[in-house]
């Protein structure tokens, strides 16, 4: 079973970056042909695809996004990372990390983590 687990801080200071990991158990993120993506949604909206890191660790990203957007990870510890640069209260959202699989379905999702933008 495959468990995706964010985390990072909850709150951010507008015009800084927001820095999210997600922790993957049960599972490789080396593993072809497996992607794993950063979704958000903000309150009372609908979930917007960030971008992914592909299991050849290729990255692709949102195009209204792209500028501010970062996606990394780290084969040692089988995670990967999300940093998304001068934010804004409009980046307020529930942060979710999730697997694709080989049919582009997203079939694991973490919980989530609420990253709120306020000073």
């Amino acid at each position: 079973q495959v468990q995706l687990q964010e985390s990072g801080p909850g709150l951010v200071k507008p015009s800084q970056t927001l820095s999210l990991t997600c922790a993957v158990s049960g599972g490789s993120i080396t593993t072809s042909y497996y992607d794993w993506s950063w979704i958000r949604q903000p309150p009372g909206k609908g979930l917007e695809w960030m971008g992914v890191i592909a299991y050849d660790g290729s990255t692709y990203y949102s195009p209204s996004l792209k500028s501010r957007t970062s996606i990394s990870r780290d084969t040692s510890t089988n995670q990967f990372s999300l940093q998304l640069s001068s934010v804004t209260p409009e980046d307020t959202a529930l942060y979710y990390c999730a697997r694709k699989d080989d049919y582009g379905y997203m079939d694991y999702w973490g919980k989530g983590t609420l990253v709120t933008v306020s000073s």
